[in-house]
């Protein structure tokens, strides 16, 4: 399947069928992980209300995927994105996560063109840059809930961390600050 611009569109009938616009047929949720693996965009929307599913039915996908042993999340990773839904850490964690994975591809896409027996990925170009950008933002993200952080610790910065942590800390400002007028 040839990477499209817009997205798949599916559509869930009251039945709870869903059906696929590109292809007029209907789909399972195996069906929707394998476009989303082969690199697709998928919306997924109630034909009656118009609602916006995407979000519900790829939780559901993970869900099923994590229930048959297939687990890429750790617990203590799940421990933690529960916590963060009863912390004021709530609003960087989306944004922490995936710029987490946003360099994790950029990463794997690097270390799969540069990969060879003599060049580990530690001396991959960049991975010292985000490694270092992690800290921060882990930092950052759990700068008034020390104690409670169950992953990976994180090194005491430098000078030019602490100036990037310093950054970052008064960008989150900023952008609290924005949601609260907004609310």
């Amino acid at each position: 399947m040839a990477k499209n611009d817009k997205p798949l569109l599916i559509k869930r009938y009251a039945s709870r069928r869903l059906y696929n616009t590109e292809t007029s047929d209907y789909v399972t949720l195996e069906d929707i992980a394998s476009f989303i693996r082969e690199g697709r965009e998928v919306q997924i929307v109630d034909l009656k209300s118009g609602d916006d599913l995407t979000r519900q039915y790829l939780l559901q996908i993970i869900a099923e995927h994590e229930s048959r042993g297939e687990s890429v999340l750790p617990v203590t990773v799940l421990n933690d994105l529960v916590r963060s839904y009863t912390t004021q850490a709530t609003s960087v964690v989306p944004q922490f996560l995936a710029m987490s994975f946003e360099m994790l591809r950029d990463g794997q896409s690097k270390a799969v063109e540069n990969m060879s027996a003599m060049n580990p990925m530690s001396k991959m170009p960049g991975f010292e840059a985000m490694q270092a950008q992690q800290r921060a933002f882990m930092k950052a993200m759990t700068g008034g809930m020390a104690g409670q952080w169950s992953g990976p610790s994180v090194d005491a910065p430098d000078a030019e961390e602490t100036e990037n942590l310093e950054e970052i800390k008064k960008q989150l400002a900023e952008l609290q600050a924005k949601l609260s007028k907004l609310s």
